[in-house]
Parts: structure tokens; sequence; C-alpha cells
């Protein structure tokens, strides 16, 4: 069945389109019997507003974007991207506004979508997460002059508002705590290198490293996921003991939870011969054997925030601004312990 148009409520009740303009909008130029009976057969006949033809006429589409361009199968198992959509919905949902989600291939295909809903006014502004290095998204958002706030930070995002957290000073303290325990070969699970915020935390244990004097701290970059999490974990754990990291740091935790099943599959105690820390923090991370311990923050409300300032973006354009959120704190588990002696391996050299 055609989707029912002004012209058809307009014939309906014998009066002109503009009247139902009028009418529909709540404008004055028509009586209320008028009124009233055209509010009748709009809701008689099941009429909504479509939303590039509200948006033409100066109206709000009623809706803001995100477009991911990640694996959709990546996305579906991390918990981090559940919690911060649920909570960028629980926020717009205040507001009447509904969150419009597409997973797509690739940055150019994310950059097309930008532009195609622009044209087609199927949002009033956009939700923009994983900062890349020298980021070709930045400057297009810029030039469609749609409203957009950035998830991440502090790293060069144009003129974007940005709602971040810091990066490199929550994994510097990841870093110094398995140092006090007294791990002195440190690997990290990294995620995709082409993002802001990996190369950020990668930074961060290379510095931190040097700092402390550890004798290893190798970053392996991954897309995030189980599978490779799992790979990268059991190619460190085949090394010589003497020479296999004591502790494994992962940026998520669905790599986190990968690396404890290859460690009992490779008869590799945890916490005994190996600590293993998760950046992220969840249900799962806490219902596993050994929990994680793990970097804690409310991602909910990390999505409720991010809502909060695209909508104050929409109401005043004034209003863009940075906002810092607090540092993830480490919580402290079962999965990580000091280290137990290994066998002295003659080609260990201090950084």
């Amino acid at each position: 069945m055609a989707r029912p148009t002004i012209a058809d409520i307009a014939r309906e009740a014998g009066v002109s389109k503009g009247a139902v303009s009028f009418a529909l909008n709540g404008r004055p130029g028509v009586s209320e019997a008028t009124r009233d009976r055209i509010l009748r057969i709009a809701e008689r006949m099941n009429w909504r507003p479509h939303s590039a033809a509200r948006a033409l006429g100066g109206a709000r589409a009623g809706a803001v974007g995100l477009v991911l361009a990640r694996p959709a199968r990546t996305i579906g198992l991390e918990p981090f991207f559940g919690q911060l959509l649920s909570g960028l919905q629980a926020g717009l949902s205040a507001r009447s506004t509904a969150l419009q989600l597409l997973v797509v291939e690739d940055t150019a295909a994310e950059i097309d979508v930008y532009r195609r809903w622009t044209s087609e006014h199927r949002v009033d502004g956009f939700v923009l997460v994983d900062l890349q290095v020298r980021d070709p998204r930045v400057p297009v958002l810029e030039e469609l002059g749609v409203p957009t706030v950035v998830l991440g930070g502090p790293g060069p995002h144009g003129g974007l508002p940005a709602v971040w957290a810091d990066d490199r000073e929550a994994m510097t303290s990841i870093v110094e705590y398995l140092a006090a325990l007294g791990h002195r070969r440190i690997a990290h699970l990294a995620g995709l290198p082409a993002f802001q915020h990996t190369r950020r935390r990668i930074r961060a244990v290379r510095d931190a490293a040097r700092r402390l004097g550890l004798a290893e701290a190798v970053s392996v970059p991954t897309d995030f996921s189980d599978a490779e999490g799992a790979a990268a974990t059991r190619t460190l754990l085949a090394r010589p003991r003497a020479r296999r990291p004591t502790a494994i740091v992962c940026d998520s935790d669905v790599m986190a939870v990968a690396g404890l099943g290859v460690a009992a599959e490779m008869g590799v105690p945890v916490p005994g011969e190996l600590s293993v820390v998760s950046f992220d923090d969840s249900a799962l991370a806490r219902i596993v054997h050994p929990s994680l311990t793990a970097l804690s923050r409310d991602t909910f409300a990390l999505g409720e925030q991010v809502a909060g300032a695209l909508l104050a973006l929409l109401d005043d354009p004034s209003s863009a601004r940075d906002v810092r959120n607090p540092t993830p704190r480490l919580t402290v588990r079962e999965s990580t312990a000091a280290p137990a002696a290994a066998p002295l391996d003659p080609s260990a050299k201090a950084l």
C-alpha cells in the first residue's frame, strides 16, 4: 500500500494542500473545526511526516547518525559497543530522537554515507568514532556543515567538538601496576594501527617501559577480534619460557577472554605464569574465571554524555566544546599477580 500523502488528506478533507500543511504543522490559517477534521483524517490514514520533506521545510529529521567502518561480526561481539549504543539511544530517547546505525566496509563507504544522508536530510547530526591518523572524515563533515560530536581525542579532529578520556594515562597506569608486581616482559595486544587511540596506547606502553626499565614491551596490532587475539596470544606463549611475556594487556575484553582460553589450552596458568589485563571492562570480564583485571568506566554513561553533547549542539551551535571524561581506573581482579620465577635468558637485554 502506498504511503499516504498530504494530497491524499486534502482530497479526503475537501481542502487545499496548503490548508493541510497549516493544520498538520500547527500553524494559523485554518479554523479549529477544519484543523480537527484534517488531524482525524491524517490519523485514520496513519499518515506520518516524511523526514526529508520536513528537513527541507526547516524541521528536524528526529534522528542522528552513527556509521561504523568495522567488521560487523567483531562489533557484535564487543560489549563496549553494546553499552555505548545503549547509552547513546537512552540519551537521545529523552528527546524523542532516534539513532540511525549503519555498518560499512571501509572509510570510503563511510564518507559516502555521510554525504548521502546529509543530502537526503536523513539525520540532524552525526557521532564520529574511531578517530584515525590524518582522518579523511573530519574535513568532509566540516564541509557538510552537519553538527557532529567526536567520541575520542585529544588527537586532531578539526573544529569538531569531542567527548574523550585519556587513553595514554589509562594505559600508563596498567604498565606501572604490572611493573610494580615485578613483571619485566609485557606484551600489548593492540587494536587497528590506523586509529589514533591505538597509536596513543602503543606509545604509552613503549614510553612507560623505557622509564621503568622493563626488559621488553612489545605491541602487536590486531583487529580487536577474539580470533586475532587468540592467534597473537598463542604466538607469544609459544616462545621459550624465559623469553615469553609474563603479562599481556589486551585492548578489548573479547581479546582478553580469548587469551585466557589460549593460556589454558597451552597449559600456562593464569595468574601463576601469566597475568592478563583488559583495557575494557564489562560483565564478560567479571564472569570469566579467573576474573579479569581491567580498566573500568561507565560506558553506558559515556554514550549518554555523547548524546547530550550532540543534542546541545543541535539546539545551540555555539555550545560546541571538548568534554574530558574521567580517566578509566584499574580494577584489580584474579587474572594478575606477581610473576613466577623463570629461567634466566642470557639473550635478554634491558631497553
